[in-house]
């Protein structure tokens, strides 16, 4: 176009010169879009960093901002506190950090100075260090500054954001590859024509004006505006369904999605905690509802029941209102817990059978208390006016660790001798839980008649009287299953990558039928001694990736990518943002999504659901459907206009039409109707075919035939 101006220009048409550069300009104008820059994604890192710290200097605690931290520094660290480096702890008690931004897991981990780490192990599993913007949410400690800015975890993950370069989407591969084509058959037909032109003796200037003529007819001056509209209208239409695409070309890409790479925790699971079994009276009780809002039932055999239908149920559910620091909030609408996710789920669990925490509380007041630690796996709150004239001290815990403090159990209104029967049978209990990928807490009790002058663990977590377990677990999203369903039917593969453990990971997997094999998962760490070949092919039988690192998840997209498949990725944390730069198309949460996530991903989720993204996937192979149609439409015309022109000449006719004309045709004539084509709804059946090949162009051998054809037929009805 540009060389069909500058002849126009030179030859004197300065009119048909004008005209064409201001196709060009506008076509440029359209193809700009200014897309998020790594920069955006380092300056959303930075603010997660915590403004001031505390830290001890020649004896005094004194508070400092956190960019004059330097390694060597002690960091005093309380409740509340956003940590502001890599520290490795030296004294710790009942500390507990949320590392939902770093590892994607939202439970708070138990932090321990004195635990010991052998060999590599991720970062969720170093139980004696604190990272980098992550949050203290119980608890105190002291640690040594090992790294400071860039060269933390999560100042790694800023470092390599900026590394990534930015790869063409399938459809610019496509859209290139056809214009390449396009302009070599241009330049061949001007050519041929103007040496017939010479050869049948007409004037070298009137040759040059035909052939900017075949140069304007061969060029689909429209196709670029209608392709920018086409997705605009697209992303309106994911807007819609909850799918804010930041970058243009990202909406044909989603259709071209062969993997979906997914992250487990608030994507396919509720992020949120819930009791969904319970033991008690040697009975297995079924919990109804999900979330944090305490409406479901609670049933026995299939039959809903209050807290009086079992002896020792209101004891089980008062250990575990009682020996709990949570809360519920629904001031904003919706129920939320303020305090540990699982403490909270108890919580919501007692609400189903009309236990609130703050009626409990008043009723029957803490008196005292041996808060949690890592080491115990326990705590403990004494309460007063639950039994007349006495003491009663709750615990909460660890059933391995709860049961062998327990000397008698609660069983059908009696309390009897907690033998070894009795113990295995719980015990028996407590596996098949854990097996379903429960997290399971137990709950004792012991009476007082006053309480202790001194509160010693071995005095007061010993000879105890067991009640019962709780299991829980972060339930998936009801829609998910049917979404994995579809995507299969698409032939779009699933696959879950998440930082949590292996068997919770692979339950997950398993109820939402993404793997049906134990064999199908895999830990972080195994992937690290395999070569890049190796991993190839592990992941081609891979459904889930468990404990996985930030650099795990970019081995396991470009794995992938390598075996040819074009990549979806979800995450919301910055343990994500790597990956999700690295796929073919990042897609971030846009509910609990960091800031990091959303400025490096070209997709953002309004409501964090994968069916959602589903959704997104059919929304792009409906445009490329329709961008094929379109194309299919304008060559077909241009082609009948350059064997108009070109026959014309062939026949020793005078030019049939003007370099105006031509434009004309392309861009009104030709294009609104190709636009019509661009909107069309869904073919029948678009989500029951497998992704398209990366291999496959924009043109197949048919829709070649058939454009020839009908150009064929337009040249010769003009002629």
């Amino acid at each position: 176009m540009l060389i069909a101006a500058g002849v126009s220009a030179f030859v004197g048409e300065r009119e048909d010169a004008v005209i064409i550069l201001a196709i060009v300009v506008l076509n440029a104008a359209l193809g700009i879009y200014q897309e998020g820059k790594a920069e955006k994604s380092v300056e959303a890192l930075q603010r997660l960093s915590a403004p001031n710290a505390k830290v001890i200097r020649e004896g005094n605690l004194t508070v400092v901002p956190a960019a004059d931290i330097v390694p060597g520094d002690v960091v005093v660290l309380e409740a509340g506190d956003i940590i502001p480096a890599d520290i490795r702890l030296f004294e710790s008690s009942n500390l507990k950090v949320e590392e939902a931004s770093l590892t994607g897991e939202s439970v708070p981990v138990e932090k321990d100075a004195k635990a010991k780490i052998v060999g590599t192990v991720g970062i969720g599993d170093r139980h004696n260090m604190c990272f980098s913007s992550t949050i203290v949410t119980y608890g105190r400690g002291k640690g040594v500054v090992t790294s400071t800015g860039h060269n933390t975890e999560i100042g790694n993950i800023a470092v390599k954001i900026q590394t990534y370069e930015e790869e063409e989407t399938p459809l610019q591969i496509k859209l290139n590859q056809l214009g390449k084509v396009l302009g070599t058959l241009t330049i061949v037909i001007c050519i041929i024509v103007f040496i017939v032109g010479m050869l049948q003796g007409r004037q070298p200037l009137n040759m040059l004006l035909t052939s900017i003529s075949l140069a304007v007819a061969a060029i689909p001056e429209g196709l670029p505006a209608i392709v920018t509209i086409v997705l605009a209208i697209g992303m309106n239409r994911m807007a819609e369904k909850n799918a804010i695409v930041k970058k243009l070309l990202a909406v044909e890409t989603l259709g071209a999605t062969s993997v979906i790479c997914s992250d487990k925790t608030g994507t396919l699971t509720q992020n949120e905690m819930t009791v969904v079994k319970a033991y008690v009276d040697d009975r297995i009780l079924y919990v109804e509802g999900i979330g944090y809002e305490p409406k479901g039932d609670v049933k026995l055999n299939g039959r809903s029941i209050g807290i009086s239908s079992l002896p020792n149920l209101r004891n089980l559910i008062s250990v575990g209102v009682l020996a709990n620091d949570a809360k519920l909030d629904n001031s904003s609408g919706f129920y939320k817990v303020m305090g540990d996710p699982t403490e909270g789920a108890i919580v919501a669990f007692a609400g189903k059978l009309g236990q609130t925490s703050e009626q409990l509380n008043m009723i029957y007041p803490r008196i005292a208390e041996l808060p949690f630690d890592s080491g115990r796996k326990m705590m403990t709150t004494f309460h007063s006016n639950y039994i007349e004239g006495k003491i009663v001290s709750f615990t909460k815990g660890a059933p391995d660790i709860v049961i062998n403090k327990c000397s008698k159990i609660a069983l059908n209104g009696r309390i009897v001798d907690f033998n070894k029967e009795l113990k295995d049978k719980v015990r028996s209990v407590n596996t098949k839980f854990a097996r379903s990928a429960l997290r399971v807490l137990s709950a004792a009790y012991k009476v007082w008649d006053r309480l202790p002058e001194y509160l010693t663990f071995e005095q007061v977590e010993n000879d105890m009287i067991f009640v019962g377990l709780v299991g829980m677990i972060d339930p998936p999203r009801p829609e998910v299953k049917d979404s994995i369903k579809h995507c299969r039917q698409a032939g779009i593969e699933t696959v879950m990558i998440t930082g949590d453990y292996k068997e919770t990971a692979y339950a997950i997997a398993k109820e939402l039928g993404m793997a049906n094999n134990e064999g199908q998962a895999i830990m972080g760490e195994e992937l690290d001694k395999y070569s890049d070949e190796e991993l190839r092919e592990v992941v081609k039988k891979t459904k889930v990736y468990a404990r996985v690192s930030p650099e795990h998840k970019v081995k396991i997209v470009t794995a992938l990518k390598e075996n040819g498949h074009i990549t979806s990725m979800t995450g919301d944390g910055v343990n994500d943002a790597l990956a999700l730069k690295k796929a073919d198309i990042g897609v971030a949460m846009g509910i609990t999504g960091t800031d990091v996530a959303k400025n490096t991903a070209e997709v953002i989720l309004t409501d964090d659901n994968f069916a959602t993204i589903v959704n997104a996937v059919e929304e792009g192979r409906i445009i490329f459907s329709n961008i094929k149609k379109f194309v299919f439409f304008l060559l077909s015309c241009n082609i009948g206009e350059i064997l108009l022109v070109f026959i014309s000449i062939l026949l020793g006719w005078n030019v049939p039409l003007l370099p105006i004309q031509l434009l004309w045709l392309n861009l009104v004539t030709d294009s609104l109707p190709a636009m019509a084509l661009g909107v069309e709804n869904a073919e029948p059946g678009i989500m029951k075919q497998p992704p398209r090949s990366t291999k496959e162009g924009i043109l197949d051998g048919e829709m070649l035939g058939g454009i020839v054809f009908q150009a064929i037929a337009i040249s010769f009805a003009s002629l």
